[in-house]
């Protein structure tokens, strides 16, 4: 799952950041409301978490915007202020959630699991492909009951490749959804990262190409009866 972050408080970026990467979650920041919208139109999201007094364009316009424009991803309004009067403009202005600062982090955490249930991925049940078994809400995989020890971007990786069906993912559409827009891959991370989570499956009873390469496309997860 990807989320942009819009925070221009440098120190809750980073903290709110690792926190979520601990919970698998793949996070872009944007310090201010004009690149939150650039990221926006240039990367897909599954949430978006919007500090309302971000510099340049509030989080309130540019939630305005990203409606006006019919884009449907969830986003959380989080903020200080706190009055109903403010919740109320944020909701108003499109938000599906509002947070108010300082927040605890597990109940943030649930809330950003109720919000990604809502979309188009939910995360409530047990994603299944033959024989691998996956579980968003712990972020762990099982092959024939033997548990797979994944680092998260394995991880995320897996889960990706089951929710994509019979899809052909290319090496583009994970670098997207993997890697964070100040983190850019090294050449050849897709393959080395593929070729490890083939590793690990191979080790758990999975056959080589239980992974499959389409040449000249991508990956997918091969096709079971």
């Amino acid at each position: 799952m990807k989320i942009l972050l819009a925070e221009d408080d440098c120190c809750v970026a980073q903290s709110l950041t690792a926190a979520l990467a601990e919970q698998h979650y793949q996070v872009d920041v944007a310090t201010d409301g004009q690149k939150g919208w650039e990221f926006v139109k240039a990367f897909s999201y599954d949430l978006l978490l919007l500090d309302v007094t971000l510099p340049k364009l509030d989080g309130i316009n540019l939630c305005q915007q990203l409606r006006s424009q019919g884009y449907r991803m969830p986003v959380m309004m989080l903020t200080a202020r706190d009055t109903a009067a403010d919740k109320v403009t944020g909701l108003d202005a499109g938000a599906d959630d509002y947070v108010v600062k300082p927040y605890n982090l597990q109940e943030l955490s649930a809330r950003i699991r109720a919000l990604l249930r809502r979309g188009s991925n939910p995360l409530s049940t047990v994603l299944e492909w033959g024989n691998l078994h996956v579980d968003p809400n712990l972020c762990q995989a099982v092959y024939e009951e033997k548990p797979l020890s994944l680092t998260p971007k394995e991880y995320r990786l897996l889960e990706l490749l089951v929710r994509s069906g019979h899809r052909v993912l290319s090496r583009s559409a994970i670098l997207e959804n993997l890697w964070s827009f100040d983190e850019p891959p090294t050449e050849g991370a897709v393959k080395a990262l593929v070729k490890r989570l083939r590793q690990k499956l191979k080790s758990a009873g999975a056959s080589n190409d239980f992974l499959d390469t389409v040449y000249g496309f991508g990956y997918r997860l091969k096709a079971y009866s």
